[in-house]
């Protein structure tokens, strides 16, 4: 359990499942592993409860890229714990391997790349580059699902059970 020991090392803490608020509903996986892969659905920052975290807003209007990039960070501790309770086991990733990053964009806020950082700079920590290399988008968007500004989804190698 090499990365659950360098969270803890961190200090960092992976959240519950998404509370989701009334009236929302998400009828599908959070992650599906399939044939050696497996696919993990858009997530946003949680706070450790598993509720949605703020800042909300459009980054580089409400939201500073700093608060951005820190959600981004967030968003990749929320995929972490999804893949914990799908996998049983962070180590049972093999490989990073494609990331999409979305930021909720104020009109003119190119940086996106530096927002999805915040993702990125992390899994790189966590598993090295080795195993934390990922190709990856960052784009902006006029909108992200209640007003969140970072949305992440990924694709990872997974080592047998």
């Amino acid at each position: 359990m090499q990365i659950e020991e360098k969270l803890e090392e961190r200090g960092l803490v992976l959240p519950g499942p998404m509370k989701t608020p009334p009236g929302l509903v998400l009828p599908f996986a959070w992650v599906r592993a399939r044939g050696g892969r497996a696919y993990v659905s858009g997530h946003g920052a949680l706070n450790p409860d598993g509720s949605v975290a703020g800042p909300l807003g459009k980054v580089g209007a409400e939201v500073s890229e700093e608060q951005a990039y820190e959600a981004a960070r967030m968003t990749a501790l929320s995929i972490l714990g999804s893949l914990k309770r799908e996998l049983g086991d962070l180590d049972r990733v093999g490989a990073w391997l494609r990331v999409f990053g979305m930021v909720n964009s104020a009109p003119g806020f190119d940086r996106q790349p530096n927002v999805i950082n915040g993702f990125s700079d992390l899994i790189l920590d966590l598993y090295g580059p080795e195993t934390g290399d990922h190709a990856r988008s960052a784009v902006g968007l006029a909108e992200l699902p209640l007003g969140i500004p970072v949305e992440i989804e990924a694709e990872v190698e997974i080592r047998g059970g």
